[in-house]
Order: C-alpha cells, then structure tokens, then sequence
C-alpha cells in the first residue's frame, strides 16, 4: 500500500493555521441560500458550506436554481478518459476498492517563500503539482480571507486571478460568512487540507515544460470550537506557469475543476487519480 502523502505530518514547511475554491457565480447562478441553509442544518456547518457552496468541482451542482430539491449526490460513473466527467462527485466517504493503483512521488520543498507558502519545487509536472499544494493549503488553512488575498496576490502570474477573483478567495469568503465569522478567520475555525490523490491534466512540453495543468483531490476536515470534525474530498485544478525560477498559477480563467472523489474508491480510480507520495 502507498504510504499517503504527508500522512501524519505537515508539507514541508507549511504553518499548522487551519483551497477549496469556488467557481465564478453571477446572475441565475446566484448561491441557493435556502438550499444551503437546509443543507447545513442536516450534516454539520462548515463542510457542507464548502461542499454545496464553494468546493471547487462540486459547484456545478448548485449552479441550476431549478433543481432545488437537490440532494447529495454519489455516483460511480466517472470515465477514466475525462476526469472532470459530469456525475462524478462522491466526496463522502464511501466504500473503498481493494485494487491495485498507481502512486506519484512529489518533490519536498527547498524554501519558505512569500506570504510563508512552502517553495522551491523542480521545473516538472510533479513540481507544479506539489507547489498547488502548498499554494492551496496556506491559503484556505489560514481560515482567513487577508491571507487567501496576500497568498494570490504573491503566487499569480501577470493576468491570473487575482486577489478579488480567485476563487479560493471567494470560498474563503463563504466559509467565514456561514461560520459567521469576520474576515480575519477566529480561533474556532479550524481547516486542514489533506493532499491523498492527484493527476497531471496536461502538460506543455512533456512533463518539464512551462507550462502544466495539476489536479489535487484532498481530504478537507473541518471543526467549529470543541465539535465533532468533519471530513469531505475536495478537488482543485489549476494551470501553473513557470516564471523567474517558480511555479505560480497562469494566467487566464482557471483550469476546469476535476471531480472532488473520496481517495480509495473505485471511483477516484476511474477518474485517473493516483496516490501521493512524498520523496524522502
């Protein structure tokens, strides 16, 4: 069995502070309040909010204001060749499959960079995988809307998201809303980003080219105060670019989402994820 990536121990350099981004909402494709108020109130706070809310690939289920009556969805249909299938969304945890499956290993940062986001990775695929990472979890661990902002306003390219729309921002925002909290975050919210499976979606000249589109399936746990935590997988796809000797995200709209999948079941299988590792 793999060992899983940082299992038991922090990224490399990465601050114990509590991405889960959001795709871009306007007109008809408003947030469902109602919807997720009702959400909440059945499966816990914060990690609904995410999931039904926020999460990056899971959006697209709350995107059609005429459906809802909407419920939970867990499929199993997901297609190997398209990883970002539609209906392939089981982000609970679910039965898990006892085949065989493939393993990437990821560089160990080198530095500390800005706004404290772990750096240093090779020009390869599994550089820019590991520096999304490190990206996404300083900026929804923080569990604070400033340091999301600092955290894309550092790691962006010319012409990328920025600090009012990159979608982390924009969860980062949400979350605190429904936790009622102010945008500085609180001690009583607690986020942890888990990175369990990835994939490489493209790459621009094999896998050390400039420019490389990584996908991260974590496990998301949450808690409020003394409560019980709770855990969903959340997905993030971004297209990274190498500029000035580092991974930043490119510019443009941000990478299609891939399917936020519970790693280790069959399903995270077919969608192409294979398990993380760290190199020693």
């Amino acid at each position: 069995m793999p060992t899983r990536l940082f299992a038991g121990r922090p990224f490399p350099g990465r601050l114990k502070v509590g991405r889960v981004v959001a795709g871009p909402v306007a007109g008809s494709q408003e947030w469902d309040r109602r919807r997720l108020q009702i959400l909440l109130a059945v499966t816990g706070l914060v990690a609904l909010a995410l999931v039904y809310g926020v999460v990056w690939s899971t959006i697209s289920m709350v995107r059609d204001p005429g459906h809802a009556e909407a419920t939970a969805p867990r499929a199993h249909n997901a297609a190997a060749s398209d990883p970002q299938a539609d209906g392939a969304e089981d982000f609970t945890p679910g039965p898990l499959s006892t085949v065989a499956a493939p393993s990437m290993t990821l560089p160990q940062a080198a530095t500390l960079g800005q706004v404290q986001v772990p750096t240093g990775f090779p020009r390869t695929a599994h550089g820019a995988l590991a520096q999304l990472i490190a990206i996404d979890q300083r900026a929804i661990e923080s569990a604070s809307l400033v340091t999301a902002q600092h955290v894309i306003g550092s790691w962006a390219a010319p012409g990328g998201p920025t600090p009012s729309s990159w979608s982390a921002v924009k969860a980062v925002a949400v979350i605190l809303e429904t936790a009622g909290l102010p945008a500085t975050g609180s001690t009583v919210l607690h986020l942890e980003l888990s990175p369990t499976m990835g994939l490489i979606s493209g790459s621009s000249a094999g896998h050390s080219g400039g420019q490389v589109t990584p996908c991260v399936d974590f496990v998301m746990t949450t808690s409020v105060s003394d409560g019980t935590p709770s855990q969903v997988a959340v997905a993030d796809c971004q297209h990274m670019v190498w500029q000035r000797g580092r991974w930043l995200i490119g510019p443009g709209p941000e990478a299609d989402p891939a399917p936020s999948l519970w790693p280790g079941t069959q399903a995270s299988y077919d969608a192409g994820y294979e398990w993380l590792e760290v190199s020693p």
